[in-house]
């Protein structure tokens, strides 16, 4: 990953905001701009320096891992640390506006921070810097999203397998995620969710101790993490024979999921993927059952930007890696969601997702 890269183009948007460095605290944009991976340590990113801080015990790590930052380790927590060396240091390096990831800061940690600095340099809550940096993934991220995909997609056989009448939801889930450590998965991406019968009318049913009915739709939604990168995908399937009715579920979400990966393109407004596809399911009666947002932006987390909702203006552009997932939810009787992980391009997106959406009757 090219971190001095990164770095330089946060410090052009820091100068576009008259900042004049950035105390980077989130730990995905503390990874993204230097490369570490624990789980404690702060990133100062100034016009002529960026230095990193942790406690001793991430010395090894930090000198492993740490790219295009000087590392400082030391006794106290990682912002107080920070603090006091940009107190003794702000003149020097001329930092007299400092930038604090606003949404990431606790009122305690702004309070902690406030009282490390002084009266210089004067802090400036920021929203967003690197996450808007990160929407667009460079070509090594690209790769590592793509193994991703195809390593969570290989995983929807061993649900296939393991899916039948009877069993358990999260046996199900835990016969997914033990494989997913065997092919070497760091991890699921978010908390699986199978949910089967009635529970499939629960857009977030995570595997619970339900067992699998006789008849009825199942929601397989896993994903995992590899190289610090996830996947993301959603497969429903149907235990028993379907009526007509859940046909019609069915073939009207993959209709809008269809329209709704087929308006991807650099330029369009991620409202106007989400409209493609609530527009359709509108047309076949089931609009008012979609309860959430099309889709997300995947990266070294699970939802990042940009939101691909109603109501959202954001223009996607090349390099942005999102799912379109669109879901029809019955109370009481089921669901049905179908998401694949896409990449936007220049004139239109390719579907990163390797997973056949036909209707699969176990």
């Amino acid at each position: 990953m090219n971190y001095k890269s990164r770095q330089s183009q946060l410090r052009s948007t820091l100068q576009r905001k008259h900042v004049d460095a950035l105390l980077v605290t989130h730990l995905p944009n503390v990874r993204y701009l230097c490369g570490f991976t624990g789980s404690a340590g702060v990133l100062i990113v100034a016009e002529s320096t960026a230095v990193f801080f942790t406690d001793g015990r991430y010395k090894e790590q930090a000198a492993e891992e740490i790219e295009g930052a000087r590392v400082v380790i030391g006794k106290k927590s990682a912002l107080a640390q920070s603090g006091e060396w940009l107190n003794a240091k702000a003149k020097q390096l001329g930092v007299k506006i400092l930038g604090l990831e606003a949404e990431h800061a606790t009122v305690a940690e702004k309070s902690q921070l406030r009282r490390a600095l002084g009266s210089t340099p004067r802090l400036r809550e920021t929203f967003g810097l690197v996450e808007q940096a990160r929407m667009i993934k460079d070509r090594e991220e690209i790769a590592c999203l793509r193994a991703a995909v195809q390593l969570g997609a290989s995983l929807f056989d061993v649900v296939l397998q393991a899916i039948r009448p009877g069993r358990k939801e999260v046996e199900v889930a835990a016969e997914l995620e033990y494989a997913a450590r065997r092919a070497g998965a760091e991890g699921m991406s978010f908390e699986t969710i199978i949910a089967s019968g009635p529970r499939s009318a629960l857009p977030h049913g995570r595997a619970s101790a339900a067992q699998i009915p006789a008849n009825g739709f199942v929601v397989c939604d896993f994903g995992i993490i590899l190289a610090g990168y996830c996947s993301d995908m959603t497969r429903t399937v149907h235990v028993g024979a379907p009526s007509s009715d859940a046909h019609h579920m069915y073939d009207s979400v993959r209709e809008a999921q269809k329209a709704a990966v087929e308006r991807v393109e650099a330029g369009v407004g991620a409202g106007e993927v989400d409209w493609a596809a609530r527009q359709l399911l509108t047309r076949n009666g089931l609009g008012k059952y979609f309860s959430h947002s099309t889709g997300h932006g995947v990266g070294l987390q699970i939802h990042e930007p940009p939101r691909v909702a109603r109501g959202q203006s954001e223009p996607l552009e090349t390099g942005m890696v999102i799912t379109i997932e669109p879901g029809v939810y019955l109370p009481q009787i089921g669901g049905v969601r179908i998401e694949d992980m896409v990449l936007v391009t220049d004139h239109g997106c390719e579907v990163l997702t390797p997973t056949s959406k036909e209707l699969v009757v176990i």
